[in-house]
């Protein structure tokens, strides 16, 4: 029965090594899933927050993960509305990865409620002023997107397609595969720029403020901006983990350097204007405030907010991979690029763990030293439990699903079998 559920013309391990992988795994899941009844039923004096760290190691994970899952639009965007028809051998896995990425998004935001019956209150009794509620919707509806683009990835088994009625919707949704694009584009380019807006208004928070265009603070683009650039390196960096872990190839090297060299000008172009952000922030907005770059960075050694943290996330992170994907000899090189990829992906990370955790890190009056935060085995748990759900959806799809349309073509060996 199995294995007339795998796509037709490839090889998948055995029945017994798929579910001791999935148990393992699953082994994993279950003590998040653990940890987060105890959320559920004892509260949040479960975590370690306080009166300084309201957002802390969840929500940090949360706009890692929101971030990183925007290669699914960004990536939708180029094949369906810019016509970049090369992609559609990778958009699958990367709608897969943004479906994973947002349903987790979604998943921490309702263990950091701390009620969950009352999540339904955002929408309901919806703060109209909040930023936060602009994303609330716009995540929720993105959701709703990424469902829609993965249900005919879904209906494509092997099995569910010999059944004329999902075969005909199938290709009708794939027909209208646009016109999701475009909405799921919209939606990111607004709950994206949000959540940067979030700490660039925060005027107690001179870390993350920042001046702007109009009503938005400069944080609001760059937001935007580093996950169009970071989110395709996500996709290129799990698919070639896959790859790794397959111990096959999965997809051609030249949608790979396609989508490698547009995220490559996107990272470049964000780490400029990041640059330049971070010079008039450091020379312009925090001295009108009364301070200097050094009173945002701790001198205590082995600090997470020392300045070292900068030097990583614009330097190491930021233009040393966008120079490794701009340029051609080491873009088509496959491990210089999974290196560049790896090190951007770990860039956009840590962008969202100083904009989230040092914005309440730094001291705000004279007489107040650096707070300090260290995350509860709950909350440790509860962060991991996305990857250990990300893993087994990501097994579960590639074993029954045609995830990689070239993978029986670059595989000619599992051709008749």
């Amino acid at each position: 029965m199995d294995s007339a559920l795998i796509p037709k013309g490839v090889k998948r391990c055995s029945i017994g090594q798929f579910a001791l992988w999935i148990a393992v795994v699953g082994a994993v899941l279950l003590w998040g899933v653990w940890a987060m009844l105890l959320c559920y039923f004892r509260g949040l004096n479960q975590t370690n927050m306080n009166n300084a760290y309201g957002f802390a190691l969840w929500i940090w994970a949360d706009l890692a993960v929101i971030a990183l899952g925007g290669g699914a639009f960004f990536t939708g965007l180029l094949r369906y509305i810019f016509g970049k028809d090369e992609l559609k051998h990778i958009i699958n896995y990367a709608v897969l990865i943004g479906f994973i990425c947002y349903s987790s998004a979604l998943l921490i935001l309702a263990i950091d409620v701390g009620q969950p019956l009352r999540a339904w209150f955002i929408f309901w009794h919806a703060n109209v002023h909040s930023m936060l509620t602009e994303v609330a919707f716009c995540l929720t509806c993105y959701f709703g997107v990424l469902t829609i683009e993965y249900v005919p990835l879904v209906l494509e088994n092997r099995q569910i397609d010999r059944l004329p009625f999902f075969h005909n919707l199938t290709h009708n949704m794939h027909g209208i595969m646009a016109l999701f694009a475009a909405t799921g584009a919209f939606l990111s380019f607004f709950h994206q720029g949000s959540l940067g807006g979030v700490s660039g208004v925060l005027y107690g928070r001179p870390f993350g403020f920042r001046t702007g265009l109009l009503v938005w603070p400069w944080t609001f683009f760059l937001y935007t901006w580093s996950a169009a650039a970071c989110g395709p390196c996500f996709t290129l960096f799990i698919t070639r983990i896959t790859e790794m872990a397959t111990c096959k190839k999965l997809v051609k090297d030249s949608v790979v350097e396609l989508l490698a060299k547009i995220a490559g000008w996107m990272l470049l172009t964000y780490i400029v204007a990041k640059i330049i952000d971070t010079v008039y922030w450091a020379a312009v907005t925090a001295p009108a405030m009364g301070l200097t770059l050094m009173d945002f960075y701790s001198n205590n050694p082995g600090s997470a907010y020392g300045l070292w943290i900068l030097i990583a996330e614009v330097g190491v992170c930021g233009v040393l991979p966008a120079v490794m994907l701009v340029a051609p000899g080491i873009r088509s090189n496959p491990s210089m690029r999974f290196i560049a990829v790896t090190l951007a992906v770990i860039g956009a990370c840590l962008n969202r763990w100083v904009m989230v955790l040092q914005v309440q890190a730094v001291p705000v009056l004279p007489f107040e030293g650096w707070f300090g935060y260290m995350p509860s085995w709950q909350e440790i748990a509860t962060t991991i439990l996305p990857v250990a759900y990300g893993i087994i959806l990501i097994s579960l799809s590639y074993r029954y699903l045609p995830v990689f349309p070239q993978e029986q073509e670059l595989n000619p060996i599992e051709g008749g079998k």
